[in-house]
């Protein structure tokens, strides 16, 4: 009778023991299964923020409008950029009319215009009504004539000495008994300004004629024997001949390391800092200056600001 008691006693532990076992097993099992459920909710959670956050930027495409006035000598690289920026966001326009610098920075500081265009520094006058001077890139100036004429090189001095009308025949400066026939750009126009600024002949010129575009100087030097012309380095061709100046050819490389002396900046003028500007605009300007944008710079011929 006692040995059975303690089987008995032995098979009431044993069972003990089996359920405690079986107990912790259970619960192991559903702690992992809480695991598991819970890590599931955090991925679904954020699978669900990131579509939110995907929409949030498809809802924040830009579209609208930006127009640029200004200089025709970045007629090339302004509609380069327009198509550029239009075709990375098709639901944006952007207008560009040529009217000349001065015209271009006089439209935006009136607030017909969101950039002014302008191929030259802007002045003290046009800085201190507001205009903001963003230089996105450098182009040369080259002096340029019939391609029959026989001359090739001018000094400094003897490009403002036939500028100013002192010198009107090339037969002064080694070439054939030819009248210099003096083409430059209207008044109020970028490339006129630089190249008369840089040359300090501002107010001296003598010009046979006074053309309203790139395009129409490069047409009349092209056309007219003995005439010299100036015009942006980009639209340089075989229709004329570029000199050189003071033995130094106009080429991207002489510009960049200053040893041809007329160049300009290729400015693109806002009414006051770039972050004061509308969301449309600051966005043409981070695309100018980024990787892509610099290299749409020396895809028109100009020189790059870095």
């Amino acid at each position: 009778m006692k040995k059975a008691g303690v089987v008995l006693l032995a098979g009431v532990m044993a069972f003990g023991l089996a359920a405690c076992g079986s107990s912790s097993s259970e619960t192991t099992a559903a702690d992992t299964t809480a695991a598991a459920t819970e890590a599931e909710a955090e991925e679904t959670e954020a699978e669900a923020e990131a579509e939110e956050t995907e929409a949030e930027a498809a809802g924040k495409e830009l579209s609208g409008s930006i127009t640029m006035a200004g200089s025709t000598s970045m007629e090339k690289f302004a509609n380069t950029l327009a198509e550029s920026f239009m075709a990375a966001h098709p639901d944006v326009t952007v207008q560009a009319e040529f009217t000349g610098s001065s015209a271009g920075v006089e439209a935006v500081l009136s607030g017909q215009s969101d950039i002014g265009n302008s191929s030259r520094n802007l002045t003290e006058d046009e800085l201190a009504e507001g205009a903001v001077e963003n230089i996105v890139a450098i182009d040369g100036i080259a002096v340029v004539t019939d391609p029959n004429n026989t001359v090739s090189d001018l000094t400094r001095d003897q490009l403002i000495q036939i500028y100013t009308g002192e010198v009107t025949n090339w037969s002064d400066l080694g070439g054939e008994s030819l009248p210099i026939v003096v083409v430059g750009r209207e008044a109020g126009s970028g490339t006129r300004g630089a190249f008369e600024e840089i040359l300090e002949i501002e107010d001296q010129c003598q010009y046979a004629n006074e053309l309203d575009s790139t395009g129409a100087v490069m047409a009349r030097v092209a056309s007219t024997p003995g005439a010299i012309g100036y015009v942006s380095l980009d639209v340089l061709d075989d229709t004329v001949k570029a000199l050189s100046l003071d033995g130094v050819e106009a080429n991207e490389a002489n510009i960049k390391d200053g040893s041809y002396f007329l160049s300009r900046p290729f400015v693109m003028a806002t009414k006051g800092e770039l972050v004061d500007q509308n969301e449309l605009v600051q966005a043409l300007f981070e695309y100018v200056y980024s990787e892509e944008g610099q290299e749409l710079v020396q895809s028109v011929g100009l020189i790059t600001v870095e």
